[in-house]
């Protein structure tokens, strides 16, 4: 039982969410659409979000896969700058 249990913690994914500001701003639909596209391929991304009224890109990725700066890389590849505005551990949901 105690064997099962620390298999499992080793091949527990480390799920980290990163959040910037891209530069120049994003102005529309087509701006999102754009980064979603685009960082999609980035190994290790699970989730992106964007909010245009905030100015932000929330990405969830998997922390063995890729880190902040490679994410940071992707988007200056599509021509956006970005400043990180945290980037933490994802937190545990757990369901009831």
């Amino acid at each position: 039982m105690i064997m099962a249990s620390l298999l499992l913690m080793a091949g527990a994914k480390e799920m980290r969410v990163l959040v910037m500001t891209p530069t120049p701003k994003m102005h529309c639909e087509n701006c999102e659409n754009k980064i979603k596209k685009n960082l999609r391929f980035e190994k290790g991304v699970v989730k992106i979000e964007t909010n245009v009224e905030a100015q932000t890109v929330t990405v969830t990725y998997d922390a063995s896969k890729t880190n902040a700066e490679n994410i940071q890389t992707a988007m200056k590849k599509i021509g956006y700058d970005t400043k990180v505005v945290s980037d933490k551990p994802q937190e545990n949901r757990k369901k009831k």
